[in-house]
């Protein structure tokens, strides 16, 4: 019984592991250039990767929330200590829906947020954004928003 749970936890924790960032060298017609195409920042179920940053460096994605899928799980990894400001915006302007937690590298959490978010981050790792409704209001809501998350690095860390 001991080696089955063992067993079941190795599988369950193996398949929990997140993809590292890839680029995907592609050809172009001229010759001897190639240019680096980066991964999208797109949600994939319950969860967003997000992998890649836009001209502004922040990360930019589009996601929804629906019925099956009333939580979203946003994925970053952060390599300094800095401040983190987050951003959902949805389609409607009343909506209910903010970030419900953050969880840390070293798995302590804190929240809830509202829409924004403004935290200091002072790990390096991956940390994970839970967005959802309020379950103190009502109205869930469902629909399709966009998330800005910026990494600001400190200026007194080299």
């Amino acid at each position: 019984m001991k080696k089955l749970v063992i067993l079941l936890t190795s599988l369950f924790l193996f398949s929990c592991q997140q993809k590292e960032k890839t680029s995907i060298p592609v050809k172009t017609t001229e010759p001897n250039v190639v240019k680096e195409v980066k991964e999208e920042n797109t949600q994939n179920g319950d969860t967003i990767f997000m992998n890649s940053k836009n001209d502004k460096e922040v990360f930019e994605a589009e996601a929804s929330l629906d019925s099956i899928h009333p939580r979203l799980y946003v994925k970053f990894k952060n390599e300094y200590d800095g401040e983190l400001n987050g951003k959902i915006i949805p389609e409607t302007e009343k909506a209910n829906i903010r970030f419900n937690q953050i969880i840390f590298p070293d798995k302590t959490s804190d929240g809830p947020f509202g829409s924004e978010l403004k935290i200091d981050v002072k790990q390096k790792g991956t940390y994970i954004l839970v967005i959802g409704h309020s379950q103190m209001a009502e109205n869930p809501y469902w629909g399709k928003f966009k998330i800005q998350l910026e990494t600001k690095k400190n200026a007194n860390v080299q």
